[in-house]
This record gives structure tokens, sequence and C-alpha cells, in this order.
């Protein structure tokens, strides 16, 4: 995709005047991002997902005296038929997943990382039905889908901010309201993480929330620690050689910090492992139960794509790879592989391809480290024929 091309999705503006001027800063709203646009999930549909065991989905209805009660699914029919005739949300996560017309949305995003997106999670509400003033800690593109939606922008925030006593959900305490659009379908809106924001059904409508994963500074640390301690091993320790004598036993040196900084330097700094933890955390799937693979021998995957099968990615699949050196990187569902440079246009195929048949990976499958992994993909779940 050409950077510097006008984007209808944008409003006209180029994916490069975007990323410079808005992303992450400022909201933007774009009237007819989408013209015409029908969504390819209706609202009983929507509700039927949300009867579904491995589904995450949610009610949020408000109340005069109790406001924004929050009720978790899976739900059953009878749910639904309880609810009055205004001021409640469905929303269910992930739809993206489940439903491949709604997958197919995502690329209408493809201006920026396909491993930054982390779901497209669809609302659906009654007049007056709303989530509260909120904030969210990353980037979401609100597109609108049927009916009317009342957007408030509000403040900037963070986790000072002051928010209601809520056992599950986080309403701000203090809105301070600035911009105000209603939306119609078609419309989007684009809002940078911390910005407070407040949702509120005209009618009937129906959103869909583009998501991205953002992991905190917490969680790295954590998770790339702990990824970082299965290759130290027990004896490397902290050590002080030459160490001089000192007027107070208790006292601690800043000599002490220096060599602590160093030894946590030493591994900290290894950007290989550091990119090998990256890319398995960014691409660890939303719901791994989902990537199941199967059995496939060689002989059987030549055969069947000869005989003019297709694979496609697992709905629930999240692929990325990067450069090592002269090899490759790839990252399969939280798991890594390092590949042969030679493999570069394959697995470029493989993320980002919307099939895989003979007419396109034909070249790759005389090749033994090729062919091997597309069988290692199928059998871990990341690919899977269409037909299953």
């Amino acid at each position: 995709m050409n950077p510097d091309i006008p984007l209808q999705l944008l409003g006209g503006l180029s994916a490069r005047e975007f990323l410079r001027d808005y992303w992450q800063k400022k909201p933007l709203l774009i009237r007819q991002a989408m013209p015409e646009f029908e969504s390819p999930i209706s609202a009983d549909e929507l509700a039927g997902l949300a009867l579904e065991e491995e589904v995450e989905s949610r009610l949020v209805i408000e109340h005069g005296e109790r406001p924004w009660e929050l009720r978790r699914g899976p739900f059953g029919e009878d749910d639904f038929q309880k609810l009055p005739e205004r001021d409640w949300t469905l929303l269910v996560q992930a739809v993206d997943q489940f439903v491949p017309e709604v997958a197919e949305l995502l690329q209408h995003f493809r201006f920026l990382p396909n491993w930054r997106i982390d779901d497209v999670m669809i609302s659906f509400a009654v007049p007056g039905g709303g989530v509260g003033p909120h904030f969210d800690n990353y980037d979401v593109f609100l597109l609108q889908a049927e009916g009317r939606r009342r957007w408030k922008i509000g403040q900037m925030c963070d986790s000072d901010s002051q928010l209601l006593e809520h056992a599950d959900l986080r309403i701000l305490a203090d809105f301070q309201q600035g911009d105000e659009w209603v939306l119609e379908p078609g419309d989007m809106l684009y809002l940078p993480p911390r910005l407070a924001h407040f949702g509120i059904a005209e009618d009937a409508c129906m959103t869909y929330s583009v998501g991205f994963r953002a992991p905190s500074a917490a969680e790295v640390l954590t998770h790339f620690t702990d990824f970082l301690s299965q290759f130290l091993p027990d004896e490397e320790r902290y050590s002080d050689a030459g160490l001089e004598p000192s007027n107070d036993p208790s006292q601690i040196q800043h000599d002490a910090l220096d060599r602590l900084k160093a030894l946590l330097n030493e591994h900290m700094g290894d950007e290989r492992l550091l990119l090998t933890w990256f890319g398995q955390f960014m691409t660890e799937p939303r719901y791994p139960e989902l990537v199941a693979g199967s059995e496939v021998a060689e002989t059987d995957l030549l055969a069947g794509l000869k005989d003019g099968a297709v694979l496609v990615r697992n709905p629930s699949a999240r692929l990325a790879w990067s450069e090592v050196d002269d090899n490759l990187l790839l990252f399969a569902s939280g798991q890594s592989r390092l590949l042969p440079g030679n493999l570069r246009e394959l697995l470029k195929l493989i993320c980002s391809a919307d099939a895989l048949h003979l007419d396109n990976i034909g070249q790759w499958l005389t090749d033994d480290e090729g062919r091997k992994l597309l069988v290692e993909l199928i059998k871990q779940g990341s690919l899977e024929f269409a037909d299953e």
C-alpha cells in the first residue's frame, strides 16, 4: 500500500498524514468512511453469538437509581426477552474470529501493522443504550453500521482520573464534555488512547469497534523477564569480585547498583531474545483453544494442493514475521520459528494472502524448509484447509 495515496476510509487523508497528525494524538471524525456500508451480521445473529459458550459477551443495562449494571454471557434466549425497551447495550467481543465477513473488514486497516490489531467488537444498543463515560488505554476506530449513535468527547485521562464506585465497569466520575457528534451508518470515529468518550444510542443501532493491542509497561516487564529467565542458568548471579572494604557494612554502596545494572543490561539488552519474546507475545491468540491443529503428512499436503485444495489462516490465529541477520523469524499464534532468508516471499504470503494454493505457493513446495513449514503450521493450527 502506498502510504501517500488519499484514503476514503480516512476522509481523504493518506496513511502517512493520518499517522503523523492523528494516530495516538487526537480524534478524527470521518463522514462516510465506508459509504453504503451494510453489516454482514444482524442484531439477531449478534444475539445468537452471545448465546455461545466460547464467545465473550456482555450486557450493560442502565437503571435510573442504580445505573450501568453489567451482566456477562453466555446468555439464554429468555435473557433478551426480559430486557426493557430502552437503555441497554449488548457487546460481543472478537466477532471477526467467528464471522469471516466481519474479519474482511480488517483489510481496510492494512495501513497499520496487522499484529497491532486486537479484534472487532460489535455492540448493539436500543435507544438510550450506552456503557457510560469512560476511556480506553488503546486506539479504537468506531464504525457506525446501523442506526445512529451520539458520541460525546471529553478530556484526556490517566490512572489518577476518578472513577465511580462500580465492581465491574470503569465509569468516569467527572466527564468534561467537549465535542459532540451523531454518527450515521458509514461514518467512523477514531479515538486515541486515554481520551474520554461517551456513546449514546439515538435509536436501535449497531457499532463496530476495531481495537488495538497495547501491552502495558507492567505486562512487558513481567512477561519478558519470565521469558528471559528460561535461558538463564541458576549459577548466573549477582557478584562483586574486587569488592573494596566498607566503612559501614550496613550501607549499600552505589557501586553495588552499578554491578546490578550491568547484570540486568547484559540480558535485558539482548535484542534477539527481545524480538523473539515480543513476536510471540503479540501473536498470542485471544482464544488459544480455537487454534487446534490437525495431523497431515507432507505427501497428503502435496496431493491435496495438486487436487485443488486451499489453505487459509485459522480465524483465531495471529501471524507476523521479522528479520534476524540473514534469517527470518515467523511468529505464529504465540510460537516462533527461525527460517532461512530465501523463504521471505512465502512468509509474506502466509501472513497476508487470503488463501494459499498451488498457483501462489507451488514454487515453494519443492523447497524442503518451505514444505516442512506449511505442514508444521497446519499441525499447530495456524493454517487449515478451507473446507474444514
